[in-house]
């Protein structure tokens, strides 16, 4: 992003100061801010044909004071159910939380005045996603679980290796993260798509990706960010998870960085084609992912520990997953990058198998947790930190494993299937270096000296306070 973006970033993030007084949340405001800015970007891109006449930007803008307020309540309602495809699901169920006209005059004039040519020329997307990153990153939004690292998304796609005329799909889209750096990348390989034809180009724009989100709120933001960079593909309001997911098409390429968290109560998934039913999200979301990909099909994915590790049903998936893929890869993610801060991740790279048996031969690991900073606004996580991945996974043309030909190195080894089953027990939580902040029980005294040590202390205090007792009973 460069600097004038970000200074129009910066402003519109600075607007949300105004709105304390209504009692509003940063999630709140980019969504309110959403309903605004479509108005005005739609003014200034020259499409407001897919605005019914009477509900645009100019209209907003003739009224005033209590009237302004009243207009734009109704002009949200009727949004929802007028205008383009596109624009009746942004505005769907919207409406305001602004309750003073004030506040939403400072929104449109202030909105109104910013560089709007120095915006449209550095890119409205790169405008609208620095928003979505303010919002991500400012923790009280809550809004961290919606929005994947960009730098960690490109890294992702830059090993991926998407292809024009590919299927693109994310079950669980957040904000767009990663068609929005998917089609940058295609773009970029075929010259913004010019090098392609005109069939291609269509089938780029309006059927290349697919995918779900299940937030509505959310959902809107993500067909915003798409919009303003070009995309056109449809993008389901729903949930993967329910029977809905089993009816979506297989696809060439799967990237996602699922929700955290078990069901509702518990409940496991309502998929009914799932071999192993289970209320683990990130597990269900698994098994959609290596089901949907077609056969040569490749996916990326970002999972928390636990995934590597469960006992039982997840045993099960991992072998299935095994089986049926080649697991070529796995990345160790620092912690700290993610809105919890405590959460540890992965990102699993594999490939669909012609057959649906013993696809996976070999795993690299390459560990980026172990002695790395704590990541945060004193040390951001910049796209540096994948440098050294990225260089010794190689790649062929098309990102389906890493290079045959490559040596281990002191973050990068190889384990074979026979040891991860045999060893390991089929988990894949394999670790190899030794964390210099971490307490190796090896280095720990024997139980039976700590006992001691224990029992002298307690003793000890023990006495203090017996003292303590005699020179009060004394004074």
């Amino acid at each position: 992003m460069n600097t004038t973006t970000q200074g129009i970033v910066q402003k519109l993030w600075n607007l949300c100061n105004v709105l304390k007084d209504d009692g509003i949340t940063y999630h709140q405001y980019v969504s309110e801010l959403t309903y605004i800015l479509f108005l005005k970007m739609a003014k200034e891109t020259e499409t407001e044909s897919q605005l019914p006449e009477g509900y645009r930007w100019d209209d907003l803008m003739e009224n005033d004071g209590v009237e302004q307020l009243t207009f734009y309540r109704e002009l949200l309602v009727h949004l929802g159910t007028n205008g383009s495809q596109r624009v009746q699901e942004i505005f769907a169920n919207a409406n305001t939380i602004l309750k003073h006209a004030k506040n939403l005059a400072k929104l449109v004039n202030d909105i109104d005045a910013l560089d709007w040519y120095a915006a449209r020329e550095e890119g409205l997307g790169d405008l609208y996603e620095g928003l979505l990153e303010k919002n991500a990153n400012e923790k009280k939004s809550g809004a961290g679980q919606y929005f994947t690292p960009r730098v960690l998304i490109d890294s992702i796609v830059s090993i991926v290796k998407p292809q024009a005329g590919e299927t693109i799909e994310d079950p669980a889209c957040g904000t767009g993260g990663f068609i929005r750096s998917a089609d940058a990348y295609i773009k970029n390989e075929t010259d913004d798509l010019f090098e392609l034809s005109p069939d291609k180009q269509e089938f780029q724009k309006h059927q290349a990706y697919c995918g779900v989100e299940l937030v509505q709120d959310t959902h809107r933001l993500l067909l915003m960010n798409l919009m303003l960079h070009g995309i056109e593909s449809h993008i389901t309001l729903g949930d993967t998870l329910s029977p809905s997911g089993a009816n979506m098409p297989k696809v060439d390429i799967i990237m996602a960085n699922p929700p955290f968290g078990a069901k509702k109560g518990g409940d496991q998934a309502t998929r009914d084609d799932f071999t192993y039913p289970t209320g683990n999200k990130q597990l269900a979301f698994l098994q959609h992912i290596y089901r949907g990909l077609k056969p040569g099909g490749r996916a990326a994915v970002v999972l928390p520990d636990n995934v590597l590790f469960e006992a039982g049903v997840g045993a099960d998936i991992r072998r299935d997953l095994m089986n049926k893929c080649n697991l070529h890869t796995i990345l160790r993610l620092p912690t700290g990058i993610f809105y919890a801060q405590g959460v540890k991740t992965n990102v699993l790279f594999f490939s669909r198998g012609t057959t649906d048996k013993d696809n996976t031969k070999d795993t690299w690991v390459y560990d980026m947790r172990s002695n790395m900073p704590n990541f945060g606004k004193r040390t951001p996580f910049t796209r540096s930190y994948f440098e050294e991945f990225e260089k010794l996974y190689g790649a062929d043309a098309y990102g389906s494993s890493p290079r045959t030909e490559m040596e281990e190195d002191e973050r990068w080894r190889k384990f074979s299937r026979e040891w991860i089953r045999d060893s390991k027990g089929d988990s894949l939580d394999i670790s190899w270096i030794k964390d210099d902040d971490a307490i190796d029980a090896a280095d720990l005294p024997a139980p039976e000296v700590l006992a001691s040590e224990a029992m002298n202390e307690l003793s000890s205090a023990l006495t203090d306070l017996q003292k303590l007792i005699s020179s009060l009973e004394e004074a």
